[in-house]
């Protein structure tokens, strides 16, 4: 990246004032992190997030209303959560049927955990958790995708009953895991029926967050890969006629690195133009970029890096037509966003708010509704959510 470009950039940030991003208050509480930002066919909004009261976690979603979030829904709770800044709870909802996810511990060991997914036919009365996934293994499972299809959701996660040898279930540390993390699929029905399950990669990284969306040939699920020899860039697989295809890169950053950077991509797709954004740090150098598919990921364009230089990730990723996109990341205390096209034509970057680089910031979130993105973080000092909007005219 040029000196000049990496100047115009941090000039344009500082250029660029905040007044057309308005704040909006969220009925969530102190003590509350882990936002998620969800929209319908129907062009409803959802918000979901943690609160946390001693030994007592609970999952609560809100409703966008003609401009404010309204009183919270509770969708579970429970004091043997495993709840981590960057293994955020989800909700997704399709023709108003309701499903979520929280993980709970399995074994007493740190990284014995499981998927639980609920489900509800009006988001106020939920059915009995389930563990989606069948191992019965003491082990990492997370990092969970959530995406409507068809009648039904597909869930994606990471799986990690391949890192444990047996009795070795209740180690308190990555140590003792010797197998690698796996990356599993499955559909499930509104009233929590699983009626499908794949392996869609025997080899990942171990805790960076999965992504999916659904192009007009059917759902892709976007992730972090890891080979043999330690690259772990961002990989592609797409169901196409009834069976997951071979995962394949995006982009070769050739990103070696020995351990997780827990920074995964995100996808977005509308028909078969599909956009990804995530961050590597290959070469020494850390960069965010977007990437353009117009055929729903079989093929991608050149990336486009959208930083200034020094940022951390945590991105997130909205196509606002069939040639443009929005992407938000973090960078210098930032929430910033721009808008890009598919000829790498960029907007200013506009400050959503300051944040802190602390892990308790969690991972910004951001969803569209018409012609305005919302925004939704974790203020880490005040320890609540917090959310914004913006006109997309505006970036």
């Amino acid at each position: 990246m040029s000196r000049l470009f990496v100047l115009l950039v941090l000039l344009a940030i500082v250029g660029c004032t905040s007044k057309d991003v308005v704040e909006i208050p969220t009925p969530a509480i102190a003590e509350s992190a882990e936002p998620f930002l969800f929209t319908d066919e129907a062009e409803q909004v959802y918000l979901s997030w943690v609160e946390k009261m001693d030994t007592i976690s609970t999952l609560k979603f809100s409703k966008w209303n003609n401009g404010s979030w309204s009183a919270p829904n509770l969708i579970a709770t429970g004091n043997n959560w495993f709840v981590n800044w960057a293994d955020y709870p989800m909700l997704a909802v399709n023709k108003e049927k309701f499903v979520a996810h929280f993980l709970a511990k399995s074994g007493d060991g740190t990284f014995a955990y499981d998927v639980n997914l609920t489900t509800s036919n009006d988001g106020i009365t939920w059915r009995k958790p389930f563990v989606i996934h069948d191992d019965q293994k003491q082990a990492e499972h997370g990092f969970v995708s959530l995406l409507p299809y068809g009648d039904n959701f597909l869930v994606a996660w990471l799986d990690g009953r391949n890192t444990v040898m047996e009795g070795m279930e209740n180690m308190d540390h990555h140590d003792g895991h010797h197998g690698v993390m796996t990356l599993r699929a499955a559909v499930v029905d509104p009233s929590g029926n699983k009626l499908n399950e794949w392996e869609l990669d025997s080899r990942t990284c171990d805790c960076c967050q999965t992504a999916a969306a659904l192009t007009s040939t059917g759902p892709v699920v976007v992730y972090r890969d890891r080979s043999e020899q330690e690259i772990r860039d961002v990989s592609i697989t797409r169901f196409v006629d009834g069976a997951w295809t071979v995962p394949q890169s995006v982009y070769l950053d050739n990103w070696k690195i020995a351990g997780c950077p827990v920074n995964g991509p995100r996808v977005d797709a509308n028909g078969n133009n599909l956009v990804v954004a995530w961050f590597t740090a290959a070469g020494n150098e850390p960069a965010v970029r977007v990437i353009f598919s117009q055929d729903g990921g079989a093929s991608f364009g050149r990336p486009v890096r959208v930083d200034a230089g020094n940022p951390i990730g945590r991105v997130d990723v909205m196509l606002v037509n069939d040639d443009e996109a929005v992407v938000s990341w973090m960078e210098a205390g930032s929430i910033n966003v721009m808008r890009i096209n598919k000829e790498g034509i960029r907007s200013n970057v506009k400050q959503i708010a300051t944040t802190s680089e602390a892990r308790s910031s969690g991972f910004p979130q951001m969803t569209k509704l018409n012609n305005q993105l919302i925004f939704a973080w974790t203020d880490d000092q005040a320890k609540i959510i917090k959310s914004a909007i913006l006109d997309v005219d505006h970036l």
